[in-house]
């Protein structure tokens, strides 16, 4: 499978010295946010990543192969495009063998970086059960990824258009250990508490770095999840949040919008409705995520 690999030389080589690199998703900058602040952001969880110290891999999908680190043009590229494919589990063999553009989610991106040997991956927030799921059977990719695929995984938590206790049901049931990072309570995105108890809590990268070496040690397989609080100064609390999701969810459901769609018109309805407020907490969030996954990956 390495051969359809094509990594970055600076990523190459700090992956052979076994220096401390973190994995990036694309699909933030083609899906996520618009143009020019997906371009700035991505720019700029890169420089987070450099300046905590490790190496930054961006990942997307070019002309066939899964790029591990993106050059300025292709991250532009990405930045602008108005068809790349949002690629998951069920569609990154046929967009490489298609030679289709597509960017990464956290399910194809934990593949993509199991693949290159990186062992540490920075979101802003994972996929989980969706409101409903019991009627529409809504279930991201990302909780069966995470149970199956050995990344470290550094998120605000699901996000919070999400059941978050339905989502976290799953992923006990796939065996994941889904950490508070200095909370007893777990993030929800945009807000820094949902209401529901962290599983588990460590407070420091370090500690983090040893539970992984200890999962390695009896042969344990699967992600674990780290959960890290927005900081204070950006979130949106989730009394106020609250609001805004139920109106952007009844106007998905009013345009009966689904499946892969919904999450980003939720994330674009939702920044439209706070005028801007959602996408500003986002970025915070994002940010303070690679710059704790860089921390940790110094610890692997």
């Amino acid at each position: 499978m390495t051969s359809i690999l094509k990594i970055s030389p600076e990523i190459e080589s700090a992956l052979k010295k076994k220096m401390p690199v973190v994995a990036l998703e694309s699909t933030i900058v083609t899906h996520g946010m618009p143009w020019p602040q997906n371009l700035e952001t991505a720019q700029q969880v890169e420089q987070d990543v450099r300046d905590n110290g490790a190496i930054p891999a961006t990942i997307a999908v070019f002309d066939g192969f899964i790029h591990i680190g993106l050059s300025k043009e292709q991250l532009e590229w990405l930045a602008k495009s108005k068809n790349s494919m949002k690629l998951s589990r069920a569609d990154l063999a046929y967009a490489l063998s298609k030679k289709r553009i597509g960017s990464t989610t956290v399910a194809a991106t934990m593949m993509a970086a199991e693949l290159a040997g990186i062992q540490v991956f920075a979101t802003g927030g994972i996929g989980g059960v969706h409101k409903g799921a019991e009627t529409s059977f809504d279930i991201s990719a990302d909780l069966n990824e995470l149970g199956r695929t050995n990344v470290i995984t550094v998120c605000a938590g699901a996000k919070a258009i999400l059941d978050i206790e339905k989502t976290v049901e799953v992923l006990e049931t796939e065996g994941v250990p889904v950490i508070g990072y200095q909370t007893d309570e777990l993030p929800a995105f945009w807000s820094r508490q949902s209401g529901v108890k962290a599983p588990l809590r460590l407070d420091a990268p370090e500690a983090i770095g040893e539970l992984w070496k200890m999962r390695r040690a009896i042969n344990q397989h699967g992600a674990m999840l780290v959960t890290n609080p927005v900081p204070t100064e950006s979130e949106i609390p989730a009394s106020e949040i609250a609001s805004f999701i139920n109106t952007a969810i009844k106007e998905a459901d009013a345009r009966g919008i689904s499946g892969k769609k919904v999450t980003p018109f939720l994330l674009g309805h939702m920044f439209e409705i706070t005028n801007g407020r959602s996408l500003v907490t986002n970025i915070a969030l994002i940010r303070n995520n690679a710059q704790l996954a860089a921390q940790i990956a110094k610890h692997c």
